[in-house]
């Protein structure tokens, strides 16, 4: 975990700056003039990625910042919009994009905090539908969060937005400090799931799946709801077996009523993480599979296996609880029908369905 926490020039003024260095005592404060000095000896580091994880490195920054997800043109898209207020994260698992972020090897945190919040408030007074935002886009919405407290102050923010839901997305278990929250039904706290094979293969220093689940049935207790995403979804010898025990477990702990909704994607990466993964995972299986470049260019499992996956688990998903929405993240129309029976025509009536879901829940709540 975070071991250094550095500090740019143009950060030192800023409020939420104090706050970590209060927040944080214990954890080493370091000033860096020089930011491509300081990324150079990072790179000099036998594994400059894992130094990396071990930094929490505070900028501010001024691009614009509440965007759509970036998504992919030949696959239906959501229209979830992100907040990027950190990127990166402490844990290691061997399929994650970010690891081709070369330029950026550690935890980012932005410190100009009511910039983004001034800007998200303004976007969303021109919207008259519900707008989902996720800050898990680039990192994980919750890894951090005794460090930086920063979903607490989000959760304050978004209980007093009429048209706005956020999305908390995370493998940790740090929910705690959440519990207690006057959240008024305005915050998801979402965990991505993986059997235990791939847990423990594939997601260094992240909690088992057993143990997110049972983080996810105390938000639940404490009011909030929650979502799952299978993504990436792993095809290996025993996958049927992995997800179908994931899926029991779940249905012994979690009350579905307030299971706001549940995705699934398959494993897909770029062509230049094939090669990180080789190198920093010499002994990895997952990139051996039947891998092939998708209309996107990443690599996928071709789409008979995909579908394959999808409906037995969509199935299983079902039969614990036919209300749940469920939905596939980047995935063709016709791999849609073919493993759910319906597809969206466009990403218009994607987001439409996702409204009528939230406020449907927001009336119960």
């Amino acid at each position: 975990m975070i071991e250094k926490i550095c500090i740019s020039k143009e950060a030192i003024s800023y409020p939420y700056t104090k706050k970590i260095i209060e927040y944080n005592p214990n954890i080493k404060i370091e000033y860096i003039d020089d930011l491509k000095e300081f990324f150079n000896e990072l790179s000099d580091k036998d594994d400059p990625i894992k130094e990396g994880k071990k930094i929490l490195l505070l900028l501010p920054f001024y691009g614009k910042k509440l965007k759509r997800c970036p998504g992919t043109k030949k696959y239906l898209c959501c229209g979830y919009h992100v907040l990027n207020i950190m990127t990166n994260c402490p844990f290691d698992c061997s399929y994650c994009i970010l690891q081709t972020y070369l330029n950026n090897p550690w935890n980012l945190f932005f410190v100009n905090i009511e910039d983004f919040l001034l800007e998200t408030k303004n976007e969303l007074r021109k919207r008259k539908s519900v707008v989902r935002i996720g800050t898990g886009e680039l990192a994980d919405s919750l890894a951090l969060e005794p460090i930086t407290n920063i979903s607490s102050l989000l959760i304050d923010f978004f209980k007093t937005i009429p048209n706005g839901i956020l999305e908390l997305k995370t493998k940790s278990t740090n929910i705690e400090p959440l519990l207690k929250l006057d959240h008024r039904g305005k915050t998801v706290i979402s965990f991505s799931l993986n059997p235990d094979e791939i847990t423990k293969d594939e997601e260094k220093e992240a909690p088992s799946f057993e143990k997110r689940i049972k983080a996810a049935k105390r938000a639940q207790d404490a009011g909030y709801f929650i979502g799952f995403h299978l993504d990436p979804i792993i095809y290996y010898p025993n996958w049927e077996k992995g997800y179908f025990n994931l899926i029991n477990y779940l249905s012994k702990y979690i009350d579905p009523k307030n299971v706001i909704w549940i995705s699934m994607g398959g494993l897909r990466f770029p062509p230049l993480l094939k090669e990180i993964i080789r190198e920093r995972f010499p002994n990895n299986k997952i990139i051996t599979g039947e891998l092939f470049p998708g209309k996107d260019g990443k690599f996928r499992y071709l789409k008979h296996i995909r579908i394959f996956m999808f409906k037995k688990i969509f199935k299983w998903i079902k039969e614990w609880n036919n209300d749940i929405f469920i939905y596939l993240c980047m995935e063709s129309q016709e791999v849609w029908h073919e493993a759910f029976g319906f597809s969206p025509q466009n990403m218009e009536e994607l987001d439409l369905r996702f409204h009528h879901r939230i406020v449907r829940l927001w009336r119960k709540f």
